[in-house]
């Protein structure tokens, strides 16, 4: 077969495929189908019931259907942007290659000049010295690999402009505190760890600013990674715009269950705004989309994530919360008009009997910042037990109880002599502490 200067590529081996199964009557998958005909109802349908993102039919990813098409010209749809951009905030791996030629999304975008997706992948953490590498390669030479080439490096400069430092940023640097450097402690690996961070520090309805969120959730990770042994593959870590309801019912109700086993350790952190339901009083998770006005429609129940996670046959689950849910204030909202209530975190705890839940503050309270430390009051002392104070085994497991001996004096001391706060953290459950 004589394609591309006698070069046979991958968009050439999706052609044939396609055209077989038409010949044949051999049917795709319902969501490779869906995405095929541009059917981005459909696909938000069958992901909703529990499709799989990275589903592969043939070897072949569903990134890879959004940009064969203008390639080749096989039809006159163009680029399948929107559909590309569904299928990442979704959570569709940005690196994802095919079977048969090992070729990712990125470099497909670029090869065939769809330079939004080329931006969605890269600003979803695509890498592009893999792509331009990819384009260099064997079966993709041509004016088009030249022109993939110099839209990569044109956006690998962009991205190194942005990395280089700004005479604001060198005035005044990142504000960075002793738990920010990390122990020389670490644990031995262990493949069966996995984790959810999250932090969220500006939301799309312009809630108040939860402040330090994201560092809060950028530093818990690293611990996490390079102190606790967690695989860097096994923490999802989601952050504003990117922690999204979608995000957490993927990851809460279709990641863990998928990958944590019988012997796993279970680590779900969270530092945003809490809220309560003013009918039911049931504490909520607020997403970066969520609303306190509406947040039985939009935001994440705290009892539903405890009945989540104390299904899964894990060994160990720890829920470490940097938020509270009176509505008073701190990391609280509500809804306007409405008035703060007082929580009751511990009730129907008894039900949840594998998790070890650590809260930042009781029902009533409001959890405090540690602006001279750049954290949230709460993690800043989580950080500095993990780190000073010998509670973390060998395995990468807590010492619970010793944990929360050490935060729970520190918190109050601080909250009440720099704040005029009463801040009293939580300790709830845990068969393993």
């Amino acid at each position: 077969m004589k394609i591309k200067g006698n070069l046979i590529s991958l968009i050439s081996v999706l052609f044939i495929l396609s055209t077989i199964m038409a010949m044949t009557g051999c049917a795709t998958t319902p969501l490779r189908d869906a995405v095929g005909k541009g059917d981005i109802n459909t696909v938000k349908d069958i992901l909703d019931k529990g499709g799989d993102i990275n589903e592969k039919y043939y070897g072949i990813p569903l990134l890879h259907v959004t940009v064969v098409d203008p390639i080749w010209g096989l039809n006159t749809i163009g680029c399948r942007t929107e559909m590309a951009k569904v299928l990442l905030e979704r959570g569709a791996d940005v690196n994802a290659k095919d079977t048969s030629w090992n070729v990712g999304p990125l470099a497909l975008a670029a090869y065939g000049g769809c330079n939004r997706i080329v931006s969605f992948l890269v600003e979803r953490g695509a890498n592009v010295d893999e792509a331009i590498s990819q384009l260099e390669s064997w079966f993709l030479k041509g004016s088009e690999s030249k022109s993939g080439i110099k839209i990569l490096e044109n956006t690998k400069v962009k991205q190194d402009r942005v990395k280089q430092p700004t005479v604001a940023s060198m005035l005044s640097p990142t504000l960075t505190s002793d738990v920010d450097e990390l122990p020389a402690i670490k644990a031995k690996p262990n493949k069966n760890s996995y984790a959810i961070v999250i932090g969220i520090e500006n939301y799309r309805q312009k809630l108040p600013k939860a402040d330090y969120a994201v560092a809060d959730a950028k530093t818990v990770t690293e611990y996490l990674t390079k102190v606790m042994g967690y695989p860097e593959e096994n923490v999802v870590t989601l952050m504003n715009d990117r922690a999204s309801l979608t995000d957490f019912i993927k990851y809460f109700e279709k990641w863990l269950p998928n990958n944590v086993e019988k012997d796993s350790m279970v680590f779900v952190y969270y530092s945003g705004h809490g809220a309560p339901n003013t009918k039911t009083g049931d504490a909520y998770l607020v997403p970066y989309d969520g609303d306190p006005s509406f947040i039985e429609q939009t935001g994440y129940p705290l009892k539903k994530l405890y009945e989540l996670l104390n299904k899964l046959q894990a060994k160990e689950i720890i829920v470490a919360l940097d938020s509270c849910f009176s509505g008073a204030g701190g990391k609280s909202v509500i809804a306007k008009g409405a008035r703060p209530l007082v929580m009751n975190l511990e009730q129907d705890m008894k039900a949840f009997d594998k998790l070890t839940i650590l809260s930042a503050a009781s029902g009533d309270q409001t959890s405090s910042t540690y602006d001279e430390k750049g954290h949230g009051l709460f993690t800043y002392f989580m950080l500095k037990g993990i780190k000073n104070e010998d509670v973390t085994r060998q395995d990468g497991s807590i010492k619970m109880d010793d944990l929360f001996s050490y935060i729970k004096p520190q918190v109050e001391r601080i909250a009440r002599k720099q704040y005029n706060n009463e801040q009293t953290p939580q300790l709830f459950g845990g068969k393993h502490r």
